[in-house]
C-alpha cells in the first residue's frame, strides 16, 4: 500500500448557454476532480475525460478505484497519457505544496509564474451569430474562433469584421478536407488569423507536408505528450499542450521543453473544466507563445476560489485553489478584507 487515500468523484458543471466545436454541442462540464491525502494534508486535481479519445468520467472513476498502490512514484509506471494521470499528478504536485509550504512553480524548478494574456472562445455558429459574439468581446487582445463547418472563410471574415483590431486565432478542430484547406488557410491569411489549430483529422493530415502554410499551423488531437511529439514533423508548425492529454503537469513540462527543441511554437490549452483543471496548465503556460486557457469563462459558475480574469489576462491561482498552501496569515488577511468589504456596504 502507498499510504496515500485517495477520493475521486465526477462533478458537472452547466455551460453559460452551449459551447460548439465541429463535432457537436455540449452544455455541461463534466470533470473528474481526485482527492490524494497523506493524513495530515490534502492535494486535489481535476481532469476532463474527452470521448474523442476513449475516455469517460465512469471509465477514469474505475480506473483509479483499480488500483491500489497509487503514489508519485508509480504514477508514470502505472498510468498512461490521458486524463486519469492528469488528475492524479496535478493533485500530487498540490500534496507536495501544501505538505512542505513551497508552492509548485519553486518544487518544479520554475519561475515565479506571471498573469497571462488568454484568448476567448467564440463557438462555431452561423457567420452573422459569430460575428455578433466577437463584437461583444472585441475589446479582449485575442479571440480564438471555432471553426470545421462548410462556410469557415465567411466565419473568418464576420469575425474580423466585428473584431478589427483584437489578435484571432482559428480551431477547425478537424473539421476540415484536402478539398477546402486551401481555401480556408487562405481566408485565414487575409483576414489575419494568426494560427490555425487542428485544421484535418489527426489520420489525415499527410497533405500538410505537401501544401503551403499560408498562416503557422497547430496540433491538437495530432499528438498527446513528449512521445508522439516526432510525428509532427514536417507537417505542423506548432502544438497545442493539454494537460489532459499528457497526462499531467509532470509530462507536460516534458513535452514543452522538447517541443521547444524541436522549434515549435508552444499553446498551452484545456478542456472545458473549471479553474482547478486549469489551474496547473498556467504553471506550463509561462513563455508560451499562445495561451489558451479560459474555460472557467465559459462557465454559468465557476468554482469557490477560482482564478482571476481580468482584462483580457488570467492571473496564477491562489494557494486557496491549488499549488501552494494558504497560511493562517494570508486566511486572516482575506478575512479582514472580507469584513472591511461588508462594513463599507
Amino acid at each position: 500500500m502507498s499510504g496515500y487515500s485517495i477520493i475521486a468523484r465526477v462533478e458537472r458543471w452547466p455551460i453559460a448557454g452551449s459551447f460548439t466545436i465541429s463535432r457537436g454541442s455540449k452544455t455541461e462540464a463534466v470533470v473528474v476532480v481526485v482527492e490524494v491525502g497523506d493524513g495530515t494534508f490534502v492535494g486535489r486535481g481535476e481532469s476532463v475525460p474527452y470521448a474523442r479519445y476513449g475516455e469517460s468520467a465512469e471509465k477514469t472513476i474505475a480506473e483509479i478505484g483499480a488500483w491500489e498502490d497509487i503514489s508519485p512514484e508509480t504514477l508514470h509506471r502505472d498510468f498512461g497519457p490521458g486524463a486519469t494521470r492528469n488528475a492524479l499528478d496535478c493533485a500530487f504536485w498540490d500534496l507536495r505544496a501544501r505538505r512542505t509550504g513551497a508552492p509548485v512553480y519553486k518544487l518544479a524548478g520554475l519561475s515565479k509564474p506571471k498573469p497571462l494574456i488568454a484568448s476567448y472562445t467564440i463557438s462555431l455558429d452561423t457567420p452573422e451569430k459569430m460575428a455578433r459574439a466577437a463584437a461583444e468581446v472585441a475589446h479582449r487582445p485575442l479571440l480564438k474562433i471555432k471553426l470545421g463547418k462548410e462556410g469557415d472563410p465567411q466565419r473568418i471574415e464576420a469575425v474580423r469584421n466585428a473584431a478589427p483590431r483584437t489578435r484571432l486565432i482559428a480551431d477547425a478542430n478537424e473539421g476540415w478536407t484536402d478539398g477546402n484547406i486551401l481555401e480556408n488557410m487562405e481566408a485565414c491569411r487575409k483576414f489575419c488569423v494568426e494560427l490555425v489549430e487542428q485544421p484535418l483529422p489527426a489520420d489525415k493530415d499527410s497533405i500538410l507536408k505537401s501544401i503551403e502554410h499560408a498562416v503557422p499551423v497547430c496540433a491538437d488531437e495530432s499528438v498527446f505528450d513528449s512521445a508522439s511529439l516526432a510525428g509532427l514533423a514536417g507537417k505542423y508548425d506548432a502544438v497545442n499542450v493539454k494537460l489532459d492529454k499528457t497526462g499531467g503537469l509532470t509530462e507536460a513540462l516534458a513535452t514543452i521543453s522538447l517541443a521547444r527543441g524541436m522549434g515549435l511554437k508552444i499553446m498551452v490549452g484545456c478542456m472545458v473544466s473549471t479553474s482547478l483543471a486549469v489551474a496547473p496548465a498556467i504553471l506550463a503556460a509561462q513563455g508560451a507563445d499562445f495561451v489558451d486557457l479560459d474555460a472557467p469563462l465559459l462557465l454559468a459558475a465557476d468554482r469557490k476560489d477560482g482564478l482571476r480574469y481580468e482584462g483580457g489576462l488570467v492571473y496564477p491561482p491562489s494557494g486557496a485553489l491549488w499549488g501552494r498552501r494558504t497560511s493562517w496569515l494570508a486566511r486572516a488577511s482575506a478575512a479582514i478584507r472580507s469584513c472591511a468589504e461588508r462594513t463599507a456596504l
